[in-house]
């Protein structure tokens, strides 16, 4: 089994209203303490944290933020598009009365805390980015299942056939180390129509190709993480050389660790942030 953090620490759960519409907020740690934003990707669950959350907490307000209601997605202005979910969680942020920020990013999580910080340069003190790749030519293709989802027919068929155990199949590429998949997950999933699965999926590569990401964080001037799992098996791990360009980023390979460190190797992608976090909070 894949090395696991001590349990969570007691959580406060919130909505806020951003003008589009209702965000889920799960709050830990101590309401004082500098602020930490964590980012999954809008196919996962913020419980898929909670390995690293306890080793966080201590020293940080940590604030998880649902990227999208997803029962409310197909209503909400912008839907998963990257730049709307960006001012979701500003607002969010806004509603928490949270001044500056570290913001995490992991997989397609890293695309809105990028889009943050363009947004909110106020806001957004330094990034971390979690196994996410710098450009589309990073991608690693699509298992057929997943090409398969994607398209109006038989992807909506397939959607609506999903298990518990079609699920946790599927969820397998983005892991190398043995991982128990929190129930939380499989009802996240669940609770996806087959509309948001497609735009949760497209949306990013929207983003990035528009833009890469080192690129877009070369004009930020922010301090910079980046974390890849080497067996990483949905972006090249070879392709985080490439944030090198970003001036003053520092780029971390896990070794044996796949798409989700923060689940496979909670201790030390915990002990990444953490001084990566002190860091950026030291005055001047």
């Amino acid at each position: 089994m894949a090395e696991q953090a001590p349990g969570a620490a007691n959580a406060g759960y919130r909505f806020v209203q951003p003008d589009d519409g209702e965000v889920h907020v799960v709050e830990n740690g101590r309401p004082g303490a500098p602020a930490l934003l964590l980012l999954s990707n809008a196919a996962a669950p913020p419980a898929c944290w909670d390995p690293v959350v306890p080793l966080l907490a201590d020293a940080h307000r940590v604030i998880r933020v649902d990227l999208l209601r997803h029962e409310r997605g197909a209503s909400q202005p912008g839907g998963h598009d990257v730049a709307a979910q960006a001012r979701r969680v500003g607002a969010a942020l806004d509603g928490h009365g949270v001044g500056r920020v570290t913001v995490v990013g992991h997989s397609s999580g890293c695309t809105v805390a990028t889009a943050l910080a363009e947004q909110r340069p106020d806001a957004v003190a330094a990034l971390a980015l979690i196994d996410m790749g710098p450009g589309l030519d990073a991608k690693v293709p699509e298992r057929l299942h997943v090409r398969l989802l994607l398209t109006r027919f038989p992807g909506r068929l397939l959607w609506h056939l999903r298990t518990e155990a079609t699920i946790r199949k599927a969820a397998r590429a983005g892991f190398t180390r043995p991982v128990d998949l929190p129930d939380a997950w499989i009802e996240h999933v669940q609770g996806m129509t087959h509309r948001d699965f497609v735009g949760a999926m497209r949306a990013p590569l929207a983003y990035l190709g528009q833009r890469s990401l080192p690129d877009r964080l070369t004009g930020l001037g922010l301090p910079v993480l980046v974390v890849f799992g080497a067996e990483d098996q949905r972006w090249r791990p070879s392709s985080a050389a490439d944030y090198r360009v970003v001036p003053g980023a520092r780029v971390e390979l896990l070794p044996g660790v796949g798409h989700t460190p923060m689940m496979e190797d909670p201790r030390t992608t915990g002990r990444l942030l953490l001084e990566f976090a002190a860091a950026a909070d030291r005055p001047g």
